[in-house]
């Protein structure tokens, strides 16, 4: 462990110090007029229990984006030394500025992902996510120097040269958003570099949802153990959780962040165990406070149980989609991850596919385009649509392609495209 004494707190302790952030975090937004109104006046003593959070309203995505550039941000005296933001393609971007002291939590949070993950002092480690406004490579940046391991800090593209260096310089780490890993299996099957030839051991992979197949492809392709690492924009970037060794959730750092689980319809928290959406307060950030922050992706608490790995901290499942990203067709609701499932089981099926809806003559037509190896089975296409059909009640045009026909996205990988125009 990284910081061991926090994150082998007993349950009692943990929750005690969380409580305290908790009306910490209210004492400094009382000072502010634009969090004081939207807390309705709520005080730090208000907070008995745990549970009393739940009476604080949520905030919503489209609450940041109204306060852009600054309106919600509470670290004007301290002075910022950053800002990110998320992109702005449906109105004014998620603008997060960091104080000096957010920029040392990230490092923070992350030297603890880097510790869960196995990696240490005697890595190297390469940074494939941008280096931008964008929150990805500044935060595997800080906290692979918090404990004291290389860092190649390619950021994103060129993987021609990416998987250069990773050979030459003998990366052991790669970190990634989650679908490029095999797009750097891509390029080096084109490039004839022997993925034998290249030291790595550990990935650690997120910003898009990846299915359990996925992962195991990966795993494969590159013969490494990968990990799953959360967070995002408005939480400060990557970090606020991973998952261990032991494969039995995501440690969530209940120190900085405070996670509940709400069902997306009512706001109700659900029993542990059930599945809704995913709801963030953070504990000890200055620049962008978070109380009770709705982020739209759906999970579920597993355990609050002390983990083998002998961390405390909840774990939650790995994320299975967002609320936002459910497609509708034909009143089946689904979500293009568990399609993603169904493809990456059939042999000689790439990882590459996309899901497309058309509107024709007043109807709906679903096709899913994935591509296939040379000599795949064509069969597979009708064994795709019988279990989407057994699945999700699907029954989807099928059509195969040929490896690297479609069209690959430079960021995160586009998998629905939609073209209807009513929705």
């Amino acid at each position: 462990m990284f910081q061991p004494e926090l994150e082998a707190l007993d349950r009692e302790r943990l929750e005690h110090l969380v409580l305290e952030r908790m009306r910490a975090t209210l004492a400094r937004l009382r000072g502010d007029p634009a969090h004081a109104r939207r807390l309705g006046g709520a005080r730090p003593e208000d907070l008995r229990r745990l549970e009393d959070w739940r009476r604080l309203p949520f905030l919503t995505k489209a609450e940041l984006r109204d306060a852009y550039p600054f309106g919600l941000a509470c670290g004007r005296e301290q002075g910022y030394r950053r800002v990110h933001m998320s992109s702005g393609t449906t109105g004014n971007p998620i603008l997060n500025p960091y104080t000096a002291e957010d920029v040392a939590q990230w490092g923070e949070v992350m030297a603890r992902c880097y510790v869960a993950a196995g990696v240490g002092r005697g890595d190297v480690i390469q940074v494939t996510p941008s280096f931008g406004l964008f929150t990805g490579g500044f935060g595997f940046h800080y906290g692979a120097e918090r404990i004291g391991a290389m860092v190649i800090p390619t950021g994103a593209g060129r993987t021609a040269l990416q998987l250069r260096l990773m050979r030459d310089l003998k990366a052991t780490v790669v970190a990634a958003i989650a679908t490029y890993p095999l797009r750097l299996v891509e390029v080096a099957r084109e490039e004839k570099l022997d993925l034998a030839s290249l030291s790595l051991r550990v990935g650690i992979f997120g910003s898009e949802v990846w299915s359990d197949e996925l992962r195991r492809r990966i795993e494969r392709e590159l013969a490494i153990r990968s990990f799953d690492i959360i967070g995002m924009t408005e939480t400060g970037g990557p970090g606020m959780g991973i998952d261990c060794a032991a494969r039995a959730g995501i440690h969530v750092w209940e120190d900085h962040y405070h996670p509940e689980i709400v069902d997306p319809a009512t706001g109700a928290v659900v029993p542990d165990g059930t599945e809704g959406e995913l709801v963030v307060s953070t504990l000890t950030r200055v620049g962008l406070p978070l109380v009770r922050y709705r982020t739209h992706d759906l999970t579920r608490v597993l355990s609050r149980a002390k983990c083998d790995c002998g961390r405390t901290a909840l774990r939650l499942d790995r994320l299975r989609g967002r609320t936002d990203d459910m497609v509708i067709f034909k009143g089946v609701n689904f979500y293009p991850c568990q399609v993603e499932t169904v493809l990456l089981r059939q042999p000689g099926v790439s990882h590459e596919y996309q899901i497309v809806l058309d509107g024709e003559g007043g109807g709906e037509r679903l096709t899913i385009h994935v591509e296939a190896e040379p000599g795949c089975d064509p069969a597979v296409g009708a064994r795709i649509r019988r279990e989407l059909s057994d699945l999700l009640a699907l029954s989807p045009e099928v059509r195969l392609a040929k490896l690297g026909e479609l069209e690959r996205s430079q960021g995160k990988a586009v998998r629905v495209v939609d073209r209807r125009t009513v929705r």
